[in-house]
């Protein structure tokens, strides 16, 4: 469908308000003029250094302090340089913003903000992949919804991030359920706006990570709010770095020894899913513990492909999608895959977490 029949979709409005004002005075005119806007120009190729040189310090995204809390459960090496700092960000639009301004290394996050970062001429790489086959997000309505299905989605008010899974994951559902962008109102907000949204009829749908659910639920249901489920997944749970910082040897290194701790502690926290209710949803979420096991009994399995071949394959699946809106250019996906790191994460598990 052409980006110009997209309805309730104003690209400036998205520009300034999912991108961020910081992203849109940098010039997103200057796309074509960045790296990574002509290809993977200035992207290392050198070979990883066998060892992290001593010294070196990476500054590392951690939301809600995630990482941390799952190294130290499950009392994993120490690593081998230093963390700098834990930053408590995790959605897409901030972590770009971090990278810009140079006060951040290393994120955690889906396969849409790199197709983001890309689009303003930000220049950054994926170094790490685990593959998701369950849906984490489902759509939640407002209170005194009468929807039922996607379906029942036609000319509501959509809470829409195009720069966030949650907005890849809304598209998707969309397109599977055979309606176009001209169909719905999409909303520009972030994730961190969707619950607000829906508590005051901003929006009539939005979709939320599975463990933002049950507490929404539990406080709106008797006023008519639920759930609606569908089978659409965000593929990809990925690391990723500014080329900037893969283009220094010791922090190349850094993030290499970095990949092992990430995956195990991944494998870790699915293997020990009554800990983990306890020390995270329980304890920093409060949730409760009924609440805390209906949110582990959706997780994925962690798994981590020894060949990139089928991500690569969805990024570009996606990128097209969000290019048939007018959100992004097309482009080529492979420019955002540093393929010195395929294998790293793969080699580090068990084989049952190898895909």
């Amino acid at each position: 469908m052409p980006a110009s029949r997209a309805s309730g979709v104003d690209r400036r409005l998205f520009l300034a308000s999912v991108l961020g004002a910081t992203a849109a005075a940098a010039g997103l005119s200057g796309c074509a003029e960045s790296s990574a806007a002509t290809g993977s120009e200035g992207s290392s190729a050198a070979p990883l250094a066998d060892k992290v040189p001593a010294g070196t310090s990476l500054k590392i995204a951690s939301f809600q302090n995630t990482q941390q809390l799952q190294f130290r459960l499950a009392k994993l090496p120490e690593l081998p340089f230093r963390v700098s700092s834990w930053l408590n960000i995790g959605a897409g639009p901030d972590v770009i913003n971090a990278f810009r301004a140079k006060s951040l290394d290393l994120a955690n996050n889906a396969g849409i903000p790199p197709i983001q970062a890309h689009f303003q001429g930000f220049d950054a790489k994926i170094v790490a992949i685990n593959v998701t086959r369950k849906p984490n997000y489902l759509f939640a309505t407002k209170p005194g919804s009468d929807i039922g299905s996607v379906e029942d989605f036609r000319g509501k008010k959509l809470a829409f991030s195009q720069g966030q899974a949650q907005g890849v994951v809304l598209l998707r559902a969309l397109k599977k359920a055979g309606l176009g962008y001209d169909d719905v109102k999409l909303v520009p907000l972030t994730s961190n706006q969707f619950l607000t949204a829906l508590q005051s009829g901003q929006v009539d749908i939005a979709p939320l990570a599975n463990q933002q659910a049950p507490a929404y639920l539990q406080q709106y249901e008797a006023e008519g709010a639920r759930a609606i489920t569908t089978d659409v997944v965000d593929l990809l749970n990925l690391l990723w770095a500014p080329v900037s910082v893969l283009n220094d040897r010791a922090k190349a290194a850094a993030v290499a020894a970095y990949i092992p701790q990430w995956a195990r502690g991944q494998v870790w926290q699915y293997e020990n899913p009554d800990v983990w209710n306890e020390e995270f949803y329980v304890k920093t979420q409060n949730l409760t513990l009924a609440q805390a096991r209906s949110v582990t009994a959706l997780a994925n399995k962690p798994l981590f492909p020894p060949s990139w071949t089928e991500a690569i394959t969805w990024e570009q699946e996606t990128a097209d999608l969000l290019a048939e809106g007018g959100f992004v250019k097309k482009f080529d996906v492979g420019v955002l895959f540093d393929h010195r790191f395929e294998g790293i994460a793969a080699r580090s598990v068990p084989a049952e977490y190898r895909k």
